[in-house]
């Protein structure tokens, strides 16, 4: 069997430092950290007091009030992103056959805030189960994508994938492989997170997750550096078009790069901790490339997972130059969460969509808040510090790991008719 050709013809984000795809990879380019004091709630009492938030998003500015209040924060982003990202594709949804559209979501967590409210204020009531009869139906992680399968009336497959921080990754690999066996002609693909809460904040704190540089905030997510001290809790939601490439062609779509290979892996090491020498990451590329039918030369850029931990990002960097060999050095790789946090589930789609930008524009977005060369680090890789540089990517990878050992690359490329 002859697999199809998978090609993204749309984009949509809510991120950060920015809340569209474009304003996204431009002030990524700009070198703008999204990290900032907490402002959704008090945070005085945690170890760190910031995080990277969404910011001037009114949900009431997409949704009339009573149809927000029957959604958690992660839904909103997810169905906004999803709208842009259908907008920017061009897709004439009473034209095309929607049995052969597809919703396929990465969340890590989903509805936190939602759980976290209801069970609070069972805890403060006097016994009596009183719950919003929208609890359930707000908080699951599988509802983000079955609303917009209802609002489209898309009826290809439709469901989430749940795999911590590479949820997302795994969603679009699924797609991928969906849209290529021919199960659907178009799968709108990605993932979103609101875990910027008390619970979440709290919980990451205690496993001594999170960077505490509650001094400086918008210096505190350094991958690479040798102070980097923890990563920066981030929200917000990145979604794909993702379409079978000659109906793309038939009705004239912007084509922005090919899809063309996706690794999964299991470090089977740790609950939270990488393999040591990246032995996980290694298998993941190494699938991903073998998907993709390319040699390790084709490739010009890496979005690293590059969390800004002690151990996360010396190991990526060992699976990479392991892979890789020489031509590790003669790539460029960058941590985007140096300015945009961790987006835990919704994480792996966004730096897709910036690793898509890089083929489509042939431009490198940086790694800031590079202050100090860590001595465990190769200084022959070319980490991107600090300042975006301009090279022909014909192709990129990008890596998303997750705590229970979850490994995921995809692999972008120009895209070609032949």
């Amino acid at each position: 069997m002859e697999l199809r050709r998978v090609v993204v013809t749309g984009l949509g984000a809510i991120t950060p430092v920015g809340n569209s795809a474009k304003d996204f990879f431009d002030n990524l380019l700009s070198g703008i950290s999204g990290a900032g004091p907490i402002t959704a709630f008090d945070s005085s009492k945690f170890k760190t007091k910031f995080a990277c938030e969404v910011k001037n998003f009114n949900p009431e500015d997409h949704f009339d009030r009573k149809e927000a209040r029957k959604l958690d924060r992660y839904a909103h982003f997810a169905l906004v992103a999803a709208d842009d990202a259908i907008k920017d594709s061009a897709i004439d949804c009473k034209a095309v056959n929607t049995d052969r559209v597809g919703v396929i979501m990465g969340v890590g967590i989903g509805g936190l805030n939602t759980f976290y409210s209801e069970v609070a204020d069972f805890a403060r009531g006097d016994g009596t189960p009183r719950f919003n009869p929208f609890f359930i139906p707000k908080m699951i992680a599988d509802i983000a994508a079955g609303h917009i399968s209802i609002k489209y009336g898309f009826r290809g497959p439709n469901y989430t994938t749940v795999s911590a921080c590479a949820s997302s990754t795994h969603a679009i690999i699924d797609a991928f492989n969906a849209i290529r066996l021919g199960k659907a002609d178009i799968i709108i693909a990605g993932g979103a997170e609101a875990a910027v809460t008390q619970a979440g904040l709290g919980g990451f704190n205690a496993m001594k997750a999170l960077s505490e540089r509650n001094d400086d905030p918008q210096t505190a997510s350094r991958p690479f550096d040798k102070d980097r001290d923890g990563f920066v809790l981030g929200e917000g939601a990145g979604m794909l078009v993702l379409e079978e490439k000659e109906h793309a062609i038939r009705r004239n779509a912007r084509i922005y790069a090919e899809l063309s290979g996706g690794g999964m892996s299991a470090d089977a090491h740790h609950i939270t901790a990488p393999h040591p020498d990246g032995l996980g990451a290694v298998l993941s590329m190494k699938v991903a490339m073998e998907d993709a039918v390319m040699n390790p030369s084709d490739i010009a850029y890496i979005n690293v997972h590059g969390t800004s931990t002690p151990l996360g990002d010396v190991s990526e960097l060992k699976a990479i130059q392991q892979y890789f060999g020489e031509h590790a050095f003669r790539m460029n790789i960058s941590s985007t969460k140096s300015m945009t946090g961790h987006l835990l589930g919704a994480a792996g789609a966004i730096e897709a969509i910036a690793s898509i930008f890089a083929v489509y524009k042939d431009v490198i977005p940086p790694t800031i808040n590079h202050f100090t060369d860590d001595p465990e680090i190769d200084p022959r890789f070319n980490l991107t510090f600090n300042k975006k540089q301009n090279r022909t990517v014909e192709a990129a990878l990008s890596n998303t790991f997750g705590f229970g050992g979850h490994n995921a690359t995809v692999i972008f490329k120009k895209f070609s008719t032949t």
